[in-house]
């Protein structure tokens, strides 16, 4: 298989599709809870899907196998978002139940946690395998060593917008690193992106707050934010909203550079192919687009699910 697409959500199935032609291929049904994030293995054998509060692994190319070969148990409240080492045999995890985790595949139990003192939403890791990034309820952007086991930065972004946690800060809905590693970014809730570079050394000066290189909002006031990405080509970042849209931005200028508005309700998530130049989105409006992003327009629509998609993985790299 050298496209694999999945998109998950509230009806608590996750499906395999025929990128091309729109057609699902495999059902798998994610018992007791909905599904909140998909991830695919780099080598494209392994699925891992968050629920509540558990972590499942399937087989992909085995598709007479519908059980999870892999139950991973030690979160206490909603995953919210997971990623896999390069080489597959480690994943990391954040959940509402405030910490971030690292998982050894050859065992069910996490081998390490970290506490970031506040429901966390999005977890991101560094291209250099060595840091993950989490963004929280609280507001807070945590950098956690993987060699320490330490937090080593908390950055708590200047935000404009009216704020909705108990510690007065706006919550950070979504964290990125780019693939080569020269920008940050976090999106709270209410749209507001900040960017970062990482490598600019005075960023690691201790005592120093990291100051962002471009903060912006991405959707208009009222609108939620609630997915944000950066492309495997490091040019573009796209966000999607409660306002039916997907937009991108130049990494490089930060201006908007595209608008996709054909979903009919909130979009969830959103997911590039290999080469940056397609994006496959998924909304409440129960359908996942497969988006041709040199002319803007949808190629491909994905329609089974019951209820709201919130959530998709493709892996469609020729390595």
């Amino acid at each position: 298989m050298s496209v694999i697409l999945a998109t998950a959500g509230q009806d608590d199935k996750i499906r395999f599709w025929e990128a091309p032609s729109g057609i699902c291929s495999r059902v798998i049904r994610y018992a007791d809870s909905q599904v909140n994030c998909l991830q695919i293995t780099t080598d494209k054998q392994y699925l891992a899907a968050g629920g509540n509060p558990h972590i499942r692994l399937y087989e992909i190319n085995n598709s007479s196998n519908q059980n999870a070969i892999l139950c991973l148990e030690g979160h206490t409240g909603n995953v919210t978002s997971l990623g896999f080492q390069r080489n597959g045999r480690y994943l990391y995890s954040g959940s509402e139940d405030g910490t971030v985790k690292l998982w050894d595949l050859r065992s069910p139990t996490f081998s390490r946690s970290f506490d970031s003192k506040g429901p966390v939403n999005s977890v991101a890791l560094h291209p250099n395998q060595a840091e993950i990034i989490s963004g929280d309820q609280n507001g807070s952007i945590k950098i956690f060593d993987l060699g320490s086991s330490k937090c080593i930065n908390d950055i708590v972004p200047d935000s404009h917008a009216s704020s909705t946690s108990s510690q007065g800060r706006v919550p950070i809905q979504s964290v990125d690193v780019s693939g080569d590693a020269r920008t940050l970014i976090a999106a709270n809730n209410h749209a507001e992106v900040f960017a970062w570079n990482p490598s600019d050394a005075t960023m690691k000066q201790n005592g120093e707050p990291y100051r962002p290189v471009a903060k912006f909002r991405a959707h208009q006031l009222g609108a939620y934010l609630l997915h944000a990405k950066i492309s495997p080509d490091c040019r573009h970042l796209v966000t999607t909203s409660s306002d039916k849209t997907a937009r991108l931005f130049d990494t490089t200028t930060w201006q908007l550079t595209q608008t996709l508005s054909q979903h009919k309700k909130w979009v969830w998530d959103a997911v590039f192919s290999a080469d940056s130049s397609y994006l496959v989105t998924a909304s409440s409006d129960r359908s996942s687009l497969l988006w041709n992003l040199r002319t803007g327009t949808p190629v491909r629509q994905y329609t089974d699910h019951d209820y709201a998609v919130t959530c998709v993985a493709l892996n469609d790299s020729s390595t």
